[in-house]
């Protein structure tokens, strides 16, 4: 029992903290190993293709993770076998191709591609997968966060700001807070918004400012973090252009 709140725990940790995730991954490579091994039926060694994919799986468990849905390992070991499934369904497919310049058999259509065009179309649906995984595992710790912080992204979306004006003071308060480690610091630990340190930084006014809490509340919290996706996205909000807003 223990020992399973300290995997939690450490789990936990290793969302928010991409090195401890990779120290998370090489402490459990035995068991990664083991896992790879029981679903192609044979040891696997550093360098072979299923230990990859199956490590890859393991920090995809730790992403999506769940206290509420019980105990960590039972779903990395899920998450490890349908990863290798997913492999093993593709190898087969590709098993009995002779060139990859040999066209499809499909006609004039989208089979008649060449193989190597379709491995590309195959690896950018792939690629397109993980995106949106990756998206929906930040998406969700990012919320966990904010509502520890008595901030839930309905509140966000509601309290954003609606006019040109006070988008871009909001934006000046944002830019300057963004200097400021400390302050990111206290808003991320206690979800308390300085206004009036804002306001007086910035040289915007404190109503304004007081209005939009929330929304800055998790505007900073994302800077803050390892939310890397999420950062992207907020570049187009807190960027130096930018029209009216609705």
């Amino acid at each position: 029992m223990r020992r399973d709140k300290d995997l939690t725990a450490r789990v936990r940790a290793a969302k928010g903290d991409a090195r401890a995730a990779d120290g998370l991954v090489r402490a459990y490579l035995p068991f990664i190993k083991a896992e790879a091994a029981r679903f192609v039926g044979h040891p696997v060694r550093e360098g072979d293709d299923e230990l990859g994919i199956a490590m890859f799986a393991f920090h995809e468990a730790v992403l999506a993770y769940d206290e509420a849905r019980g105990a960590f390992l039972p779903l990395a070991a899920m998450s490890v076998r349908n990863r290798l499934i997913d492999y093993r369904r593709r190898e087969r497919r590709h098993a009995e191709v002779t060139s990859l310049d040999e066209p499809g058999h499909g006609g004039d259509g989208e089979d008649a591609r060449p193989l190597v065009e379709r491995i590309a179309s195959e690896r950018d649906e792939i690629s397109e997968r993980e995106a949106r995984r990756a998206s929906r595992a930040e998406i969700a710790e990012f919320a966990a966060q904010l509502e520890g912080l008595g901030v839930s992204l309905s509140d966000v979306a509601e309290n954003s700001p609606r006019q040109r004006r006070t988008l871009e003071a909001c934006r000046s308060a944002l830019a300057y807070a963004r200097g400021r480690q400390d302050l990111l610091d206290r808003v991320a630990q206690t979800g308390k918004l300085p206004i009036a340190e804002l306001a007086r930084g910035a040289g915007v006014e404190r109503k304004t400012l007081e209005r939009h809490r929330r929304y800055l509340v998790a505007l900073l919290v994302a800077y803050t973090n390892g939310y890397d996706i999420i950062r992207g996205h907020l570049c187009k909000i807190v960027g130096p252009t930018g029209g009216d807003v609705r």
